[in-house]
């Protein structure tokens, strides 16, 4: 098996949740993780949303001395609305907790109502992003740095606090499968989030062009391929597809009242309840431990090489949770592991 996993902890939750009591349970979803092959722990991030939202790097940091050894991820941090300095900064403060475990997974952002609120314009948002990873990069690297940008200028300065990891966090790009967002990926990052809603064909076409652009780009062949996948396992596979179905359908409903990117707002048109399990058994892994194991192969054949697992979500119970977890641990690994 090469496939690494890595767990989504949730960070954002239903409206009147009682945030403080779920950072409890973040901490017992993170140690029962460092024993499950896991091998990192990744949160979400927005803001100003009807969902109560437990900012990433915060969120990490309060879990550092639960999670072991596992890396410490954002899936993804919304880059374009910060200065850099401040992220550079706030990510090696994650690296030092940790003990060198930060990862910086980066994404552009899409709600037009972040972008408003930080009177960042929209339209800015690649050059701001392909900036600030110029900058934090440099600034990681330790040395002094003089930058003249569009959008940032800094003059013969470095960090306070340099990141355990040399060079700083690895960086994971979160970016659209097309031909312009497979390139940046590839110059920028060290590492590809592929959208949640890439499948079949058209992820293996995404990987092929990632693969292209990094090999013209002299970056090597060292490629990573991360994708996000709900998770929800049952003895009884459409017991697992149902209640998986209803618990995101949910989740979109909340999600939809902000504007998305491409592919994800389709799934809340789905009016039936047919036509919702259909687009879930296509992007989603609610099924039986046997199924689950299948659809990892499959991923895996199709040249991914991380899996990010999403195990709850919305008003999916901490105990179902764990519930999941357990089986991913007892019945899916082991059979991956298996020689074929």
């Amino acid at each position: 098996m090469t496939l690494r996993f890595g767990l989504a902890l949730q960070n954002d939750f239903p409206p009147g949740t009682d945030v403080p009591s779920r950072v409890a349970q973040m901490r017992e979803q993170a140690r029962e993780a460092s024993g499950s092959g896991i091998e990192s722990l990744w949160v979400l991030q927005h803001y100003l949303g009807s969902m109560p939202t437990l900012q990433p790097l915060h969120a990490l940091s309060a879990i550092a001395e639960d999670s072991g050894e596992l890396g410490l991820g954002t899936n993804m941090f919304i880059l374009p609305l910060r200065h850099p300095v401040g992220i550079a900064e706030e990510f090696s403060t994650l690296d030092n907790i940790s003990g060198g475990r930060a990862l910086a997974g980066l994404g552009m952002g899409y709600r037009e109502n972040e972008f408003e609120s930080f009177g960042v314009p929209m339209s800015e948002r690649i050059g701001r992003f392909t900036e600030s990873i110029d900058i934090m990069r440099a600034l990681w690297a330790g040395e002094s740095v003089t930058y003249e940008g569009t959008h940032f200028t800094i003059r013969d300065q470095k960090l306070s606090l340099p990141p355990v990891q040399p060079g700083g966090p690895p960086v994971f790009i979160g970016a659209g499968a097309h031909k312009k967002g497979i390139e940046r990926a590839a110059r920028l990052g060290d590492a590809w989030i592929v959208p949640p809603h890439v499948t079949g064909e058209r992820m293996e076409r995404a990987i092929r062009l990632y693969r292209s652009a990094r090999e013209e780009l002299g970056r090597g062949t060292d490629d990573r391929f991360m994708v996000r996948r709900e998770l929800v396992l049952d003895a009884d596979p459409e017991r697992a597809l149902a209640e998986g179905t209803a618990v995101r359908s949910r989740l979109t409903a909340e999600y939809g009242k902000y504007n998305a990117p491409d592919g994800t707002a389709d799934y809340a048109q789905l009016a039936d309840k047919a036509a919702a399990e259909e687009k879930a058994r296509e992007a989603y892994i609610f099924t039986d431990p046997e199924g689950a194991v299948r659809q990892l192969r499959a991923l895996e054949q199709q040249g991914v090489t991380d899996v990010v697992l999403r195990m709850q979500w919305f008003d999916l119970p901490h105990e179902r949770m764990l519930e999941t977890l357990r089986l991913f641990r007892d019945e899916v690994l082991p059979r991956l592991r298996e020689p074929r």
